[in-house]
């Protein structure tokens, strides 16, 4: 591994000369001032910018500041930052539920109606460039010790061929002993299945579940043992054919619980539109565009806290707004699924949060068409992608996806510095060692293509959401070209669980977010969330004058031709069209960077082919960067890549 520090070095010498001369004397608090003092020096100088870039603080004035779980880049060049309830259960019993649209080229904001709890929801930009988000929060988590009623999923039965029934949430369940369990959401039952005819008749119960607890406190409501319940309110033929089944109801731990909604957000109106429900609630679930435009759903936990299994996969039209059926095929949550060239989706094994060890964790590609799965060997510590990050390299067209860093399953201490590579052109894809990660061992970190073909990477913990004060205060940028790391300046701001970071049209980065279980090393002060947002400005941004876009079409179809304006035609080298990323729990499977083809230079101008793929340049909106033959981007223009 290559790391780029002679600047570092140089730094840490310097700062030493200055230390032991204030040492001498006997002033500890004026040498550690004096020694900021000068670390505030070194990085702002030119020389150190233009080698390692240079970060700056955002701090949103008090009335407009967020939790950041979700954050995305729209086609207006704002950013809508999603908190939902904000892992706060305090603003979820409120109703309180927060977004905010943030525009960092004129530093506005503005708050934006939220109808429901998107908290730990997916989403995914739609070729029209609205925004698609699906799922959230029902309930929250109640820990071991906290649960005070027994609870748990009631399956409920309808043995009427001719009606499906809906029940209110409030639903009374009476067990054969008498303790009597509540529905804490509403649920529709549909009609059972009439088959055959005559004395050949044959009706199979439907079921769909729901979530119950006791109406009162105590182990008296625990029941371990199966059983059949009645429904309160029913009678004659309803009582019949409305029942529940539960096979345990206990004061065990209750995990976190999803919600069917969907809706799409408008960047012109700027406002939540609902969609059709899903067919399944869904809390942690990954959203992968495809070539055609619709949008395949999996994973989450349900609206009971379980797993979803896998033959709940769904797909969303943005023609119809209505979800259907899609292949079967069960992974954790929050899996990294990219779209590839072959219009196969590719699972890096990268995931967050939910699922056991010993399934769906194994890289490969499935194929919707069949419903094949491929696998991919050779990942590395496979037992440490939780947690971990993945980014397809640029340029899209090498079909290359890298793993980076994760950790254990659950709150496991362990953490990973590896980067392993898959080659998803080859003939037989597999994964090879990358360069280890510079600071070791990484849990949550944040990759962002930037325009001039690298990743850039930064943030994350060493230990499990950032506990024993793990947060690595470090950033780097991995070559693709030359398999290495170089060193990026140092962020100031600790970053690890529900963190993000995207690219903004001028060619920066910024970073949101982060939620530390604690603030001390001692993990004994509750933690804080971080609400401030950093800026980071990449050093290609200090080489000097950067080219010119002065006019771009609006639109470009697919294997098409396009001519851009710019007075520095004759020195741009590349183009590409990055897809704006949409980004939570270190899941960012939207952003990818396809390069054109450049052709003639005439009076200003510039012809750029673009690939007629729709699986490697999924339709939509992207940013059109071009650079210069010294590696420096162009701001960006917005184009609408069509069918």
């Amino acid at each position: 591994m290559k790391i780029r520090n002679a600047g570092r070095t140089r730094r840490f010498a310097l700062g030493s000369t200055v230390a032991l001369t204030v040492a001498g004397m006997n002033a500890p608090a004026v040498l550690g001032f004096a020694n900021e003092q000068y670390h505030q020096y070194v990085i702002n100088r030119a020389e150190y910018k233009a080698e390692y870039g240079h970060w700056q603080t955002v701090t949103l004035p008090a009335g407009f500041r967020i939790n950041a779980i979700h954050a995305t880049l729209l086609r207006t060049g704002k950013i809508l930052i999603i908190a939902g309830s904000g892992n706060d259960q305090r603003q979820f019993d409120a109703g309180s539920f927060k977004s905010l649209l943030w525009d960092p080229a004129k530093n506005t904001y503005k708050p934006v109606p939220t109808p429901a709890d998107m908290f730990c929801g997916g989403h995914t930009a739609l070729p029209d460039g609205r925004l698609l988000v699906a799922g959230g929060t029902l309930r929250y988590e109640a820990l071991d010790g906290a649960v005070k009623k027994a609870a748990g999923t009631m399956r409920v039965r309808n043995e009427n061929p001719d009606a499906a029934r809906t029940l209110p949430k409030g639903t009374v369940f009476t067990a054969p002993n008498g303790h009597a369990y509540v529905s804490t959401a509403a649920v529709t039952v549909p009609a059972a299945v009439k088959t055959g005819a005559g004395d050949r008749t044959v009706v199979t119960a439907s079921e769909q579940h729901v979530f119950v607890e006791a109406v009162a406190a105590g182990a008296d409501y625990v029941a371990d043992a199966p059983a059949q319940y009645t429904i309160k309110g029913l009678s004659g033929a309803d009582a019949r054919n409305l029942y529940g089944m539960a096979d345990r109801l206990t004061l065990e731990k209750q995990d976190f619980q999803g919600i069917r909604s969907a809706f799409e957000f408008n960047p012109d109106t700027e406002l939540y539109e609902p969609v059709t429900d899903m067919a399944y609630a869904r809390w942690y679930p990954t959203l992968t565009g495809l070539g055609d435009g619709r949008v395949v759903t999996v994973s989450g936990l349900d609206d009971t806290g379980q797993i979803l299994s896998g033959n709940d996969n769904e797909i969303y039209d943005p023609v119809s707004k209505t979800w259907s059926k899609a292949p079967d095929r069960y992974f954790p949550t929050y899996p990294s699924i990219f779209l590839t060239a072959s219009g196969k989706l590719f699972y890096s094994g990268s995931n967050a949060g939910y699922g056991p060890a010993d399934k769906g964790r194994e890289p490969g590609l499935w194929d919707l068409k069949d419903n094949s799965f491929q696998p991919v060997p050779g990942l590395r510590d496979p037992a440490l992608t939780e947690t971990s990050s993945s980014v397809l390299l640029p340029p899209a067209q090498a079909q290359k996806v890298m793993v980076l860093g994760g950790g254990g399953v659950g709150e496991s201490p362990l953490s990973s510095a590896r980067t392993d590579i898959a080659d998803l052109s080859a003939a037989k894809p597999a994964f090879t060692p990358g360069p280890d990660l510079p600071a070791g061992g990484t849990r949550y970190l944040n990759s962002v293509i930037l325009p001039d073909d690298t990743v850039f990477t930064t943030g994350g913990s060493s230990g499990y959401r950032g506990k024993h004060k793990s947060d690595l205060l470090k950033a780097q940028v991995y070559h693709p070209d030359t398999n290495t790391f170089t060193t990026a300046a140092d962020p100031t701001v600790g970053r690890n669980y529900h963190s993000e970071a995207l690219l903004l049209p001028d060619g920066r980065v910024v970073v949101l977010g982060s939620n530390p279980l604690f603030n001390d090393r001692a993990d004994t002060e509750p933690g804080t969330f971080e609400q401030r947002i950093e800026i980071y400005t990449p050093p290609y941004l200090f080489h000097g004058e950067r080219p010119q876009l002065t006019g771009a079409p609006e639109t470009a179809r697919l294997g098409g031709t396009i001519t851009v304006d710019s007075p520095n035609a004759g020195s741009i080298v590349t183009a590409k069209l990055i897809r704006p990323s949409s980004v939570t729990h270190a899941t960012d499977v939207e952003q990818r960077s396809v390069a054109l083809d450049v052709g003639a230079r005439k009076d200003g101008a510039v012809a750029l082919t673009l690939p007629a793929n729709a699986d490697l340049l999924p339709p939509g909106w992207y940013m059109l960067f071009v650079t210069d033959d010294a590696g420096t981007p162009s701001v960006a223009r917005w184009i609408r890549v069509t069918g």
